[in-house]
């Protein structure tokens, strides 16, 4: 995974340069007939990924066809619900990511794979020319991020990512008052994400399972004995995760981004603590707390909820704020809270984000969530795990995308795969 600086900048001119007038295969054009259909496989079937399944299996204009996992077991489960909702045997279950992305009758993917798996995937995809909808964080480091937006812009790809709250009307509003002005100049942000994070304890030469194919799941993350944690609970070991705090970052770091209108920017130095306390296999932080500031002087500060309220608040230099949680939206005065947003104003809409996303595998429009802006939010994450490891404040210059004058702190910005797994 060598990013030199040469291509690093190559890529990211590449992002801007993608042409809008992609052609659209006549298969997507004309009726919901089956042949007509977006032809989608799902490529990793535990939690979130059966739920993405399900809102797909949902939608008209979308055929599964193929579902695919390292775990037969879930495989298994996966392809009785296609069926079941098809009512034939047609769902096919491939493990190999691979070969999925490589057919011709497959038009898009859904990723829902641990998080040291989405750049891999997710490049391969692209490259082979598929459509994806993958989930949060965008990546497990920085550099795959960059890798990934790169891939998706070179491929000429619709990329949609699975932090939905974009599409949740009490979030909408939230940042149709911020960026239309109601609360005045933006001086702080405060995003609340939860704490804690362990699951059952970590059992020293446990069996694999039969259903499971131990190396494929590791994949580019390091070799390491089987310890029984392989479903949810893989969040909380930093190799494959990121703990809570990656887990959640992909959703109100990226409204506060949002809310701000620096989607496609970041901070200039992030600083913050959290003590680093490993119970067994688990490493990720209980709880944590860092500050990023940008160029012109907002701070936005990233902490678990026994330091700041959950969900995303934007204060004015005037002392106003609006704050929103899934479920909850709020302002400092009723005048704020149910400001009318005017004509001309910003204004936004969704029809529901699965359904964002077929449209634009359709029209090859821009996604509410698309690669350069979810990598960004993720990058909120990632800055602030190094600074927390490195115990230091860091320097960042969002444009290059390089830490500044700490050679230590950058090293951690991305680390080399584990053969034969290659981002190239």
């Amino acid at each position: 995974m060598n990013l030199s600086r040469r291509n690093f900048l190559r890529g990211s001119a590449a992002a801007t340069a993608v042409t809008a007038f992609n052609i659209v295969p006549a298969r997507v054009l004309g009726q919901n007939a089956p042949s007509n259909r977006i032809a989608m496989a799902m490529i990793g079937v535990g939690g979130m990924g059966t739920g993405n399944m399900g809102s797909f299996l949902g939608l008209e204009d979308v055929a599964v066809r193929v579902v695919c996992d390292v775990n037969t077991k879930k495989m298994d489960a996966a392809k009785k619900k296609v069926d079941d909702k098809y009512g034939n045997a047609d769902c096919q279950m491939v493990k190999d990511y691979r070969e999925v992305c490589v057919r011709k009758d497959i038009d898009a993917v859904m990723i829902a794979t641990p998080d040291h798996w989405h750049a891999f995937i997710g490049t391969f995809a692209a490259r082979h020319g598929k459509d994806i909808y993958g989930e949060k964080p965008f990546t497990h480091d920085l550099l795959e991020g960059r890798a990934l937006v790169n891939a998706v812009a070179q491929h000429g790809r619709v990329w949609q990512t699975g932090s939905w709250q974009r599409s949740s009307g009490e979030m909408r509003r939230a940042v149709e008052l911020v960026r239309n002005g109601r609360i005045g100049k933006i001086a702080r942000v405060d995003v609340g994400l939860p704490s804690g994070g362990r699951g059952k304890p970590g059992i020293p030469g446990a069996a694999v399972p039969a259903e499971l194919d131990w190396n494929f799941w590791l994949g580019p993350a390091p070799e390491r004995a089987f310890q029984g944690v392989y479903d949810w609970d893989w969040r909380w070991v930093l190799e494959w995760g990121g703990g809570q705090m990656m887990d959640w970052i992909g959703h109100h770091a990226d409204i506060a981004q949002w809310g701000l209108g620096r989607d496609t920017s970041g901070p200039a130095s992030i600083e913050g603590y959290a003590p680093f306390e490993p119970e067994g296999i688990y490493d990720s932080p209980k709880t944590y707390r860092y500050t990023c500031r940008y160029a012109d002087g907002v701070e936005l500060t990233v902490a678990d909820g026994s330091q700041v309220q959950g969900g995303t608040t934007w204060y004015g230099e005037s002392g106003e704020w609006v704050y929103v949680n899934r479920g909850r939206f709020d302002a400092s005065t009723p005048k704020i809270r149910d400001s009318k947003i005017e004509a001309g104003e910003l204004r936004l809409r969704s029809p529901g984000h699965q359904r964002n996303f077929i449209d634009c595998v359709k029209t090859r429009d821009t996604t509410l969530t698309p690669a350069e802006v979810a990598h960004r939010s993720a990058s909120i994450g990632h800055l602030g795990q190094i600074a927390m490891l490195t115990g230091r404040k860091i320097a960042w210059d969002p444009a290059t995308e390089t830490i500044l004058n700490d050679p230590t702190a950058a090293a951690l910005l991305g680390r080399t795969p584990r053969g034969p797994w290659s981002l190239s």
